[in-house]
């Protein structure tokens, strides 16, 4: 029977020790790129496979750092996800996903699942969670960093802005333009925690201009599709036919808005003014465009890396002192409320 080719071998075929062998696998930044290069086409030609699991066993580190969005349908979190990645696939980190459909207590059975497989980090999706999830996380001792929202007791750091203080400028902005009354359509339930916020940052927005903020209109359970959006627009329009502007908890169900007012001869934004949230694609491209918010989930993915890989090296950067690092969201005007 053939032996197996080990570490051993490639060290003493390329004349290093088996820590360097070790280092070059694992991208370490002190081996040369040449003498990467040259171990790993000797590893190749003996037909060596590097051992991850027992490099983990002995290093005590798993690679990986735990993800949790509400939906995996959702460009924005994918957006934040890719660019966590990108920047964690640099430092030799590994990504591990999952999502927990709106839904607080999914979210804390995956959590306890993650901490079981000893991620170095973990990154949420909002910072509403049970009691348990924030027990389990504050004795983990590991980063965690909450996303997407800027929670006023944090569990660790946070990388967000209020969805609530977003409202301000959209309801400002329809203001400006001479709308006063405006709706809202968005979830029924509180499931979608930066949903809630934002129908919440309405009501304290049209409460500060001196106007009523009660044509609300529940769309389902989250998250809102086009189709929803259409349906809540039809209840809208025949529950409040004087409503001079809506704004929509999603880009999606501000489009759906849209084409059921395209349906009912409604014209937009003569008739009614439209804006959503996210600046999906589908805002800048669908006719009119629509007038959105732009939450830079790009962004946040950036700097949610940046500020987990400096955390593990220790780059100065103290784990026990909580970083709050607040993304401003971008008003953009479109067609659909000129």
């Amino acid at each position: 029977m053939q032996r197996t080719v080990t570490m051993k071998d490639v060290a003493q075929r390329a004349g290093v020790s088996v820590m360097t062998v070790s280092r070059a696998f694992k991208q370490h930044a002190s081996v040369g790129e040449d003498t990467r290069k040259r171990i790993l086409e000797i590893a190749e030609d003996l037909g060596y496979v590097f051992d991850s699991n027992a490099a983990t066993f002995r290093s005590q580190r798993t690679g990986f750092v735990a993800v949790l969005i509400p939906s995996i349908n959702n460009a924005n979190f994918a957006d934040t996800v890719g660019a966590l990645s990108e920047v964690l696939k640099d430092a030799d980190l590994q990504v591990l996903l999952g999502y927990s459909n709106y839904d607080i207590h999914e979210e804390e059975r995956i959590v306890e699942q993650f901490l079981r497989r000893r991620p170095e980090a973990i990154v949420l999706t909002g910072g509403r969670h049970t009691g348990r999830t924030r027990q389990l996380l504050e004795r983990a001792n590991i980063p965690v960093i909450e996303t997407w929202d800027l929670p006023e007791q944090p569990i660790g750091h946070v990388v967000g802005f209020s969805n609530a203080a977003a409202m301000d400028d959209l309801v400002g902005h329809l203001v400006t333009t001479g709308r006063r009354r405006i709706a809202f359509i968005g979830g029924d339930t509180d499931g979608d925690t930066r949903g809630a916020d934002r129908r919440r940052g309405f009501i304290d927005a049209m409460t500060g201009q001196g106007l009523a903020a009660d044509r609300l209109i529940g769309a389902g359970d989250p998250p809102i599709s086009m189709r929803e959006g259409a349906d809540a627009m039809s209840r809208l329009l025949g529950n409040f036919p004087d409503t001079e502007a809506v704004i929509c908890v999603s880009d999606l169900s501000a489009f759906g808005a849209l084409t059921e007012c395209m349906r009912k001869g409604v014209k937009v934004p003569e008739d009614i003014a439209i804006a959503g949230f996210g600046a999906y694609d589908i805002s800048s491209i669908c006719v009119p465009t629509l007038t959105t918010v732009d939450p830079h989930p790009v962004e946040i993915g950036h700097k949610t890396g940046e500020i987990i890989v400096s955390l593990l090296r220790g780059d100065g950067v103290r784990v026990n002192r909580p970083i709050r690092l607040e993304i401003g969201p971008l008003l953009s005007v479109g067609g659909s409320s000129a």
